[in-house]
């Protein structure tokens, strides 16, 4: 049920979270820590200048901004998440295609890469931006390590074209950070950004 017909039915306040995302990975998350909201996809214009910090940042409150100025009575949180490769100075991004899937697996394969997120919580109290990041260690993958992940179509809407939480978990020998950063939503740091408003425990 929509947890504003809910909170209606059972007259309690109405929710006033909106997750500006369409990542079925954010919305999981959020259902799993209990914290009702309204998913409303941002259709904003992103940057990809900067930092990885800044890049993700920026992104998020973006994102933010723009389902917040739809809904200016409501909490917005939003997010961005993408993946460095420290020693090339390069951030990766969604894939365009299986071809540059293909050519971030390589570039992975057998490193460490590091995932930025960003998360932006807007509402009457104003804006607040942070940056959570994670280390991710991957096992050396053959070419057909890497053929095969690419069919599974799995790495086409992920940033560095892998998802810690499917298949591509099993190239990854380690992780140093917030494994819900890794997926797209660093969970302790949102509880955190959100408890001025909602109150999550």
């Amino acid at each position: 049920m929509d947890p504003l017909k809910k909170s209606r039915l059972e007259g309690g306040a109405l929710p006033v979270l909106y997750l500006a995302s369409a990542s079925p990975r954010r919305r999981e998350l959020l259902e799993l820590a209990g914290i009702p909201f309204v998913c409303e996809p941002s259709r904003c214009e992103e940057t990809a200048r900067g930092t990885p910090q800044d890049v993700v940042e920026e992104n998020a409150r973006r994102k933010g901004e723009w389902v917040y100025a739809r809904h200016p009575e409501a909490v917005v949180l939003s997010a961005d998440t993408v993946v460095y490769l420290p020693g090339e100075d390069r951030i990766l991004g969604k894939p365009a295609d299986a071809l540059d899937a293909a050519d971030m697996l390589r570039a992975l394969s057998g490193r460490e890469n590091r995932v930025y997120t960003g998360v932006a919580v807007l509402g009457p109290k104003g804006c607040t931006v942070k940056c959570e990041c994670a280390s991710v260690w991957f096992d050396a993958l053959s070419e057909a390590d890497i053929a095969a992940y690419v069919a599974t179509g799995e790495p086409m809407d992920k940033a560095g074209a892998y998802a810690l939480q499917g298949r591509g978990g099993t190239y990854i020998s380690r992780v140093e950070g917030s494994v819900s950063c890794v997926i797209g939503l660093p969970m302790t740091l949102v509880r955190a950004m959100l408890r001025p408003y909602l109150g999550c425990p």
